[in-house]
């Protein structure tokens, strides 16, 4: 039984991995269905487009349309009348946002938190980096590494680069920020990943990370050409 449930729990937090991705990856938590299957709910195909759509506006700064579509797809999912349905949509908002820095208590799933399964409070909890060491298994394999005690440095960048979906890895690195365990070459990370997906809101949430650190430094050459990225970036 034990190993049964150890297994489902891990299932599920794989499928919120695929829910935190942007629109146009294969498989969602929700709503994978092959074409022999029967028809897929609407429920579900309508949930799918709204996390999508939500999480592209969201990466690229636009909040009211995000809004917008985290709540069609939370009210797509409450159809079900399962709380563990309607915590993947508060898990994957809160998820982007830690991946740009816009961290505060994930208050939507805490109010489902009773009804969660222990692999989604597992994943609530990493996300606040909080999770407890028993239950870091419950956790998608690639975020084990990052929720480990102590891990920081050259070994943390290790294991943000062998994170090869860009949004976990900025998640990854959004909790590892928030431990203070987010060296200058993690943050470069975090920076280029974001650049490369052409993710506005993450970009200058870490570029501004980047700035903060060369204006503390003293290094002006730097900081300069920050400013200068972090204004180009910044015009709609």
């Amino acid at each position: 039984m034990a190993i049964r449930e150890t297994r489902g729990n891990q299932a599920a937090m794989s499928r919120i991995e695929n829910l935190v991705r942007v629109a146009g990856l294969a498989a969602a938590l929700l709503l994978t269905a092959c074409s022999t299957s029967p028809p897929v709910p609407n429920w579900q195909a309508n949930s799918k487009a709204a996390l999508d759509r939500a999480v592209a506006a969201y990466m690229a700064g636009d909040t009211r349309i995000a809004s917008i579509e985290f709540d069609l797809a939370r009210r797509e999912l409450a159809s079900t009348g399962r709380a563990d349905q309607v915590a993947l949509a508060e898990l994957t908002r809160c998820a982007v946002r830690v991946a740009s820095l816009d961290v505060g208590p994930c208050e939507g799933f805490e109010k489902l938190r009773p009804d969660a399964t222990a692999a989604e409070r597992a994943y609530a909890d990493y996300l606040s980096n909080r999770v407890p060491p028993q239950d870091i298994a419950l956790l998608p394999e690639q975020h084990r590494p990052i929720a480990a005690s102590g891990l920081s440095g050259d070994a943390a960048v290790t294991a943000l680069t062998a994170i090869d979906d860009p949004l976990a890895r900025l998640v990854a690195t959004g909790v590892l920020f928030q431990g203070g365990r987010a060296n200058p070459a993690a943050i470069a990370l975090a920076v280029d990943t974001a650049s490369a997906q052409g993710w506005r809101r993450p970009l200058l949430a870490w570029l501004n990370v980047q700035l903060a650190l060369a204006e503390k430094a003293g290094d002006t050459a730097s900081a300069e050409q920050l400013r200068r990225r972090i204004a180009l970036a910044g015009r709609p």
